[in-house]
């Protein structure tokens, strides 16, 4: 597909927004595993494993279409995106957790992402084009040229100039909404004729993924006894995924605007969904005395 939103405006995008997750990064972010490593190693399990099963799951259970079903399983396999911090912080989470996991992730992602892509273009077959065999090495460096590159330029800037870094990170975030928001706008434009059939078979597939993402991120860190502004944070990284990554994938990438919708639509979703979770988590349950020993601590 050699479209503008496919050449120019989603890699434009997605770059913009990792440049603001690097400007907002350190390096001591990625040496504070040390700090709460049952957080992490939990919430990067839930992220790695847990989550693409459940997608997975959802999907057959619904029929999806093999391109929704494709577009799904992308978005899955998609690391938190940096509104997460934002959604951690209203509601109480461990922000300095949630940067931490938002820039392993990142990283992380490199080695899931294509193998649970390649998984689901092989199972479910959409037959976006004769000469796709996968999600082959190369295509990958491209599409994490992107999302890594930009990265550590914004931690280099952030390193050398805090101060510009941290004027830099409002104007940053604000052009990385509106960068996504045209980015979601002319992939439903692209599919306007399908839109409708799409909305109906991806919406509620979407939504309920959407959910059980922010509940897994909650839940599964609280039985593992993890403090509940972690939970808060593990939550927010693991339910609010990074759509631009997914799309860039399925359009720069893949060639195909079908698949791109699913995460579409979820970025539609998320936001108000995530909303909502954070003020029922705020409300759900009560912390133990140790919990806030070590909260303050």
């Amino acid at each position: 597909m050699d479209s503008p939103i496919a050449t120019v405006m989603l890699p434009l995008a997605l770059a913009v927004i990792m440049l603001g997750l690097g400007l907002s990064l350190t390096v001591d972010d990625f040496r504070r595993v040390r700090r709460h490593p049952r957080a992490v190693v939990v919430a990067l399990l839930c992220q790695a494993l847990l989550l693409p099963a459940a997608c997975f799951g959802l999907v057959v259970a619904f029929g999806l279409s093999p391109e929704l079903a494709v577009g799904m399983m992308l978005l899955a396999a998609s690391p938190g995106g940096t509104t997460a911090n934002l959604f951690s912080h209203l509601f109480g989470g461990d922000v300095a957790l949630n940067v931490t996991l938002t820039a392993i992730n990142a990283v992380v992602a490199v080695v899931t992402l294509p193998v649970i892509t390649n998984f689901a273009l092989l199972h479910f077959e959409p037959g976006i084009g004769e000469d796709d065999l996968g999600l082959q090495f190369g295509k990958v460096l491209q599409v994490f040229a992107l999302v890594l590159a930009p990265v550590v330029i914004g931690l280099v800037v952030r390193r050398r100039s805090e101060a510009f870094a941290l004027r830099m990170d409002r104007p940053v975030r604000l052009l990385s909404v509106v960068a996504l928001v045209a980015v979601i706008v002319g992939a439903v434009l692209a599919e306007r004729s399908n839109i409708t059939d799409y909305l109906v078979d991806a919406g509620p597939v979407a939504l309920l993924f959407c959910v059980l993402s922010l509940a897994t991120g909650y839940f599964v860190p609280r039985w593992a006894r993890v403090g509940k502004p972690q939970a808060i944070a593990c939550s927010m990284e693991i339910g609010v995924h990074n759509s631009a990554v997914a799309m860039t994938l399925a359009i720069s990438v893949l060639g195909s605007v079908s698949l791109a919708v699913p995460a579409a639509v979820y970025g539609v979703l998320a936001y108000p969904v995530a909303a909502l979770a954070g003020l029922l988590m705020t409300r759900v349950g009560t912390r133990r005395p140790a919990e806030d020993a070590g909260r303050v601590a």
